[in-house]
């Protein structure tokens, strides 16, 4: 059974963290369906360049290279993919219209305006979704704890397309979402909670993460509401850990020869 880890109730909004696009937006307006004194910080993605270089320090040029080449066959296959997407999106009442709150643009989510933004707010509590990894001085501009879900099982699926790889590696059991606090790591923080998610057959790399989303939008919410009300429970998972990056384009097409995963 996970830890006791409560604290007292926290008053002050839920400062949400996202950089924008339409899967954000639909993270946004279902917290203020449940949480309407919510403050949005949107940060500017990364340069493609920068996730380049990144990547190439991290694992070389050639896989570097690779992933980015797959990157673009994907943004393609998402636009083949638009009546599944549209249709789960519909099924799950998924809203991805800019939402009707106010935007505070803040460039990087660890620079100064977000940190001086955020002692501003004085939130109960930080929700993350698709932001870059979030460094220490950001974590410390706030006492209230910051949250992000992730769509995969920590720790054994940390990192991008989670999903995907579950798939690959014939682990479908460990396919699904994770909501966890965040630390300095890469989806290192301690679990708040789990969920499994099944794929139909039409799914596929592009369309794995709105299937999962439909899970971890009620998940992501209690969490936040156990924050506000002093009742954490994050607990450790005892699995293996590992960090996964985005399929090569060589990669993505042998094991979608091979194993059927596209």
């Amino acid at each position: 059974m996970p830890d006791q880890h409560s604290v007292p109730r926290r008053r002050g909004p839920v400062a949400v963290l996202v950089s924008g696009g339409p899967m954000a937006w639909c993270v946004v307006n279902a917290l203020r369906s449940r949480f309407p004194d919510i403050v949005v910080l949107v940060e500017e993605p990364e340069g493609k360049w920068a996730i380049l270089r990144r990547r190439a320090r991290l694992l070389g040029w050639l896989p570097a290279l690779g992933q980015a080449a797959s990157g673009i066959a994907h943004k393609l296959l998402a636009k083949a993919s638009g009546s599944r997407i549209a249709q789960i999106r519909d099924r799950h009442a998924l809203d991805d219209a800019i939402p009707d709150v106010p935007l505070h643009q803040v460039g990087s989510i660890n620079s100064d305006a977000c940190r001086r933004l955020l002692a501003e707010i004085e939130p109960s509590v930080v929700a993350v979704y698709g932001t870059r990894i979030i460094r220490r001085d950001t974590l410390r501009s706030t006492s209230a704890p910051f949250i992000n879900y992730h769509a995969g099982i920590n720790p054994k699926y940390r990192g991008q397309h989670p999903g995907y790889w579950a798939l690959v590696n014939r682990d479908a059991q460990h396919a699904g979402v994770t909501v966890h606090l965040v630390d300095e790591g890469v989806d290192t923080g301690d679990v708040l909670y789990q969920g499994r998610v099944t794929f139909e057959a039409g799914d596929n790399i592009t369309t794995y993460q709105w299937r999962q989303m439909t899970v971890a939008l009620p998940l992501f919410a209690d969490a936040i509401d156990d924050a506000r009300a002093g009742r954490l429970r994050p607990y450790k998972v005892d699995l293996p850990t590992r960090q996964h990056f985005p399929p090569t384009l060589w990669a993505y097409a042998w094991y979608g020869v091979t194993r059927g995963v596209w």
